[in-house]
C-alpha cells in the first residue's frame, strides 16, 4: 500500500473520529439543558479537533521516532486544551473576561515558533520553553494586575491552572531536547 493511500486513510479516520466526538455534545443536548451548543460551537470544536489531528499527522508523517511523536502530541494537546478551556469556561474568571485573550498569545507564539523551527526538535524545544515562559508571564500579569478578581478567580486557581499548562509545555520541551540529542536528523514538514 503506498504512503499517500495510508495518509488519506488516516485523514478519513481522523474525520470520522472528529465526527464521533462531536456526537457526544449533540446527544447530551437531547437529554439535558446543561449542554447548549450552537452551530458555531460545533464548527469551532470540529475545526480545533480535526486541525490538531491533521497537524499531528503532518508533523509526524516522516519520522518513526516515538519520542518525537510523543513530544508533538504533548505540544498539540496542551495548545488544544488551553484554547478549549479558555473558550469554554475561561481561565481567568469566565470565558467573557477579556484578560483571557492573553492566552491566545501563548497559542500563536507556538504556531509561529513551530513554523520557524519547521517542526524540528531543537527549534520545537525552544518554542515550548518560550510558550512556558509566556504562560508564566501571563500568570504574573494577571496576579499583579489583580485581573483575576472580576469576575472572581482565586489565586490558587490561577496558579494551579497556569502551572498545569506550564508543566505540560516544559515536559514537551524536554522530550524535544531528548529527541534532538538522540536523533540529529529528525526532520518533518
Amino acid at each position: 500500500m503506498n504512503t499517500n493511500h495510508k495518509f488519506y486513510q488516516s485523514i478519513t479516520l481522523l474525520a470520522l473520529t472528529t465526527g464521533f466526538l462531536l456526537m457526544i455534545p449533540l446527544i447530551a443536548m437531547q437529554f439535558t439543558d446543561e449542554v447548549v451548543w450552537t452551530l458555531s460551537d460545533f464548527i469551532l470544536a470540529g475545526t480545533l479537533l480535526f486541525g490538531t489531528g491533521l497537524t499531528y499527522k503532518l508533523a509526524t508523517r516522516n519520522t518513526g521516532e516515538i519520542i518525537y511523536r510523543i513530544a508533538i502530541g504533548f505540544a498539540l494537546f496542551t495548545g488544544l486544551f488551553l484554547i478549549w478551556v479558555n473558550l469554554a469556561v475561561g481561565i481567568i474568571g469566565s470565558e467573557d473576561n477579556p484578560v483571557n485573550l492573553l492566552y491566545f498569545g501563548v497559542f500563536f507564539l507556538g504556531i509561529i515558533g513551530a513554523l520557524i523551527a519547521r517542526f524540528q526538535s531543537q527549534g520545537m524545544e525552544l518554542t515550548m520553553f518560550a510558550m512556558a515562559l509566556t504562560q508564566a508571564l501571563v500568570t504574573v500579569i494577571v496576579l499583579i494586575g489583580g485581573f483575576y478578581q472580576s469576575p472572581p478567580s482565586t489565586v490558587f486557581h490561577i496558579i494551579s491552572v497556569n502551572g498545569f499548562f506550564i508543566t505540560l509545555y516544559i515536559l514537551s520541551a524536554l522530550l524535544f531536547r531528548y529527541d534532538a540529542k538522540g536523533n540529529k536528523s529528525t526532520s518533518t514538514i
